[in-house]
């Protein structure tokens, strides 16, 4: 029987952090908050969780920042549609990749165990769950506004007054959604690499 959902905020590298969220369904609350860096990091962290079987887990889908060149930096750019005809933007240093492929392996390989996983894009996950701010995103204005709007709107009443790092706060929008996919309120959007990337 599920009884925790665990959001994970995937960093595209192993400089940028990740943040790891763990919440008991039946009583709301957060038991577990952390930050992870690298791959192994993550790794350690999946071994050592006892409850991986009774978990529905939720990771985002981290950007690809890959240094491109020239104009394929700028047509690569989120904003940009991806254009279909190969022969008008060639897709030259992979600049259509969006998504990097960082863990896939490794959540692929706990799928294949019988674990309830599912990816999720951390952007358009905010602006269905109401948690999307005007401010440039990551800065410590949309960070301090997610916090007090996870606060405020969804009774998460044990996060801190002073600012948490926005990894661990994306990571507990991924709890919201794992939750909403145990009540069947989500739907699939796309497949990345053999894993669902779910949405409200």
């Amino acid at each position: 029987m599920i009884q925790f959902s665990v959001g994970m905020s995937l960093g595209p590298t192993s400089s940028v952090e990740s943040g790891v969220a763990v919440r008991e369904i039946s009583t709301g609350k957060l038991i577990y908050v952390d930050k992870l860096f690298s791959m192994n990091d993550v790794q350690f962290f999946l071994d050592n969780y006892s409850s991986v079987k009774d978990s529905v887990f939720c990771i985002s889908l981290p950007w690809d920042n890959t240094m491109l060149e020239g104009k394929w930096r700028v047509l690569s750019k989120p904003y940009q549609l991806i254009h279909s005809g190969e022969t008008e933007f060639p897709n030259r240093d992979n600049w259509m990749q969006r998504f990097s492929t960082r863990g896939s392996e490794l959540f692929l390989k706990l799928k294949s165990g019988g674990v309830d996983i599912s990816r999720f894009e951390i952007y358009l996950t905010r602006q269905r769950f109401n948690l999307y701010s005007n401010f440039k995103e990551r800065s410590s204005a949309d960070c301090k506004f997610l916090q007090s709007a996870l606060k405020l709107e969804y009774g998460f009443n044990s996060l801190p007054s002073n600012m948490m790092p926005v990894a661990q706060l994306e990571a507990i929008v991924g709890c919201l959604l794992a939750e909403e996919k145990l009540k069947n309120n989500t739907r699939t959007i796309f497949e990345f690499k053999g894993l669902d990337v779910i949405n409200l």
